[in-house]
């Protein structure tokens, strides 16, 4: 007896939910073991932590507001990442492409802020972003282009090049560096906080920050863009085949400069969103989003509209863990990060049952086949 797998002709959508649902079920009964392994409930810790501990909180309003600070660049890094996966441009530089973005902005409104109107200054900072993080995707897409460069190996060195940079100036004491704090002893960087911040909306107690709703906005684009316009149909063939799309007619490089440079910017405009909020640069600004957003797109199956829908749990799981974590403190709040790795695995592993097969063969039709 052997085993062979076999492509499935198709699979109904009943039997892929089941699938998904039951790899998240079983990712959480492997999360229960764990925190029972550590003495701790894992009812009791999994209602603190999935619902971010809003039970029984007369501020719980502010537990959201602080959850849409971990969901906005989140989602906007990974409909971003999506963009350069689904030409099968592996854009693993999701976090130096943040970070550059993040030094632009904070760059904008130490300089603006002090002298420019406020919205003024806010679209300078997005645009600066954008334009420094895109042009940090698009070396790597040219050299790729010119000279047939490995994308993976270059987005994953420039992360730490652009990481390194940003501890330069986090810990750089001099004249020139505006970034740091001139009345601290130590190195620290400086707030803009009272010069410039993204404006939000008052709805009673609840302020509802408009980076949430530009998020939206601009995964409403991206789906448009990617579904109905000629230039999606182009990411959409060149993904498929750059021979083809060769074939076809259509400019290959031109595809590939302009959606990796569109990708890379929308991760700096989610960083411009980041500082904008939290009014400081820090070393750890990116929350690991660009490494989280690539686990994001993966599970979505790069649909701009489910990565949505994949942001809101991810983020949970990482902004309840860390409520959870106030609670147990046998459980450390990275309890999440080897959760979502389960997560990925397993929803990857039901992924692939979902497009073929395990069949027992006899040895002999084995051998025939």
């Amino acid at each position: 007896m052997g085993l062979r797998i076999v492509k499935r002709d198709h699979c109904p959508v009943w039997k892929k939910c089941c699938f998904y649902l039951g790899a998240v079920t079983l990712a959480l009964v492997l999360g229960a073991a764990v925190l029972l392994g550590l003495g701790v409930d894992p009812l009791e810790y999994y209602t603190r932590m999935f619902t971010m501990g809003t039970i029984g909180n007369r501020v719980a309003y502010k537990v959201f507001i602080n959850y849409l600070k971990d969901f906005v660049p989140l989602a906007l890094t990974a409909v971003a990442l999506s963009l350069a996966f689904k030409m099968r441009f592996w854009n693993i530089g999701g976090e130096g492409q943040f970070i550059m973005g993040a030094i632009a902005a904070a760059f904008v409104a130490f300089q603006a802020g002090p002298v420019l109107p406020e919205f003024v200054t806010l679209v300078l900072m997005c645009l600066a972003a954008m334009v420094v993080a895109g042009l940090y995707g698009l070396m790597v897409a040219a050299l790729k282009v010119r000279f047939g460069t490995n994308e993976t190996l270059l987005t994953l060195m420039l992360n730490y090049v652009a990481l390194y940079l940003l501890i330069f100036l986090g810990e750089t004491k001099a004249d020139w560096n505006f970034f740091l704090d001139p009345d601290s002893v130590r190195p620290v960087f400086a707030s803009f906080a009272d010069l410039v911040s993204f404006p939000s909306i008052s709805l009673g107690k609840f302020q509802l920050n408009i980076c949430v709703i530009l998020t939206f906005l601009i995964g409403a684009l991206v789906f448009v863009y990617l579904r109905y316009t000629k230039h999606g149909y182009e990411i959409a063939v060149v993904g498929d085949s750059a021979g083809t799309a060769h074939y076809a007619g259509m400019k290959v490089s031109r595809v590939v400069l302009r959606t990796v440079f569109l990708s890379a910017s929308l991760i700096g405009l989610a960083a411009a969103f980041k500082v904008g909020t939290a009014g400081i640069l820090s070393t750890s600004i990116t929350n690991d989003v660009g490494w989280t957003g690539i686990i994001v797109a993966w599970l979505a199956q790069l649909n701009t509209a489910v990565i949505f829908l994949v942001s809101t749990l991810i983020s949970v799981l990482h902004y309840g863990s860390t409520v959870a974590a106030a609670t147990f403190s046998q459980v450390d709040s990275s309890f999440a990060n080897m959760l979502q790795g389960a997560i990925l695995f397993l929803v990857l592993s039901a992924d692939f049952l979902t497009r073929f097969r395990v069949m027992r063969v006899k040895k002999g039709e084995q051998h025939h086949g």
